[in-house]
């Protein structure tokens, strides 16, 4: 589709980049019905005690432990709700280990240790559709009655046949041919954002649109949070907010509190 990059200017090439980049959310809006289909299950497993899995390889895996490390600061959600299984492990992330995406066993063996059951559901993350690592695991998850789903970036799949809310979400080629980190690896991020966004949403982490269980782990967010307990609970000292947000731990349980004693 493109060629002859190394000769062109730094004006072109960024206004090529910015023309694909454009298809990405287009792409994600054909298959916001799949994509809720998705959502829909993955609320259900964590509304009865289950647990979210990704499990991916390269740029894609990549990004979803980068999606799964944000949510218990942001949303004070437990660790261990939702977790994400790596090739060649999480510890290794900046390792980069492609070859681990070849593994048949690793991800299967990671979704054992972590004890997973069939009240989880395990979502392979894949730009091809046929990482051996992922495929192997969804059908091992397949064979032992857990929920799959799945996010590729090709149509009908190995690993979309193997999973029971399959995403595919057909983004074209990369400008830079086979770089799926690119165009592919943008709506993998935006499809994180959407998931675990939404999912937070409707299994009570946000009011509002207000992050109320946000950790106040540092004091950009500690002052944040303040500011969010002065306007919903009509406290107009800043010091008297701050010390029934810290006697509390979140805005959420402060509210809480509050109400309880006007009652």
């Amino acid at each position: 589709m493109y060629d002859q990059l190394e000769n062109k200017s730094v004006e072109e090439l960024t206004s090529y980049i910015n023309q694909e980049d454009e298809k990405v959310a287009k792409a994600i809006k054909k298959v916001l019905p799949d994509v809720n289909n998705l959502i829909k299950a993955i609320v259900d497993k964590l509304n009865t005690g289950g647990r979210m899995f990704y499990l991916g390889a390269g740029s894609g895996g990549r990004l979803s432990v980068l999606d799964v490390i944000e949510l218990p600061t942001t949303y004070g959600l437990p660790k261990g709700v939702f977790n994400a299984i790596l090739a060649g492990g999480v510890d290794r992330l900046v390792d980069a280990l492609e070859e681990k995406e070849d593994d048949l066993a690793e991800g299967w063996a990671a979704l054992v240790e972590a004890g997973v059951n069939t009240g989880d559901i395990v979502v392979g993350i894949s730009a091809s559709g046929t990482t051996p690592f992922v495929l192997e695991g969804l059908k091992k998850c397949r064979a032992s009655n857990i929920t799959t789903g799945c996010i590729v970036s090709n149509p009908l799949t190995p690993i979309a046949a193997h999973a029971d809310y399959p995403v595919e979400v057909l983004t074209g080629p990369e400008f830079i041919t086979g770089s799926t980190r690119m165009k592919c690896g943008t709506a993998q991020k935006m499809l994180f954002d959407m998931i675990s966004t939404t999912v937070m949403i409707k299994v009570g982490r946000v009011e509002g649109n207000s992050m109320v269980n946000v950790k106040l782990i540092n004091e950009k967010i500690l002052d944040r949070g303040v500011k969010m307990l002065m306007q919903k609970a009509d406290i107009e000292n800043y010091e008297e907010a701050k010390s029934i947000l810290l006697a509390h731990g979140s805005v959420k349980n402060a509210m809480e509190k509050l109400v309880k004693k006007h009652n």
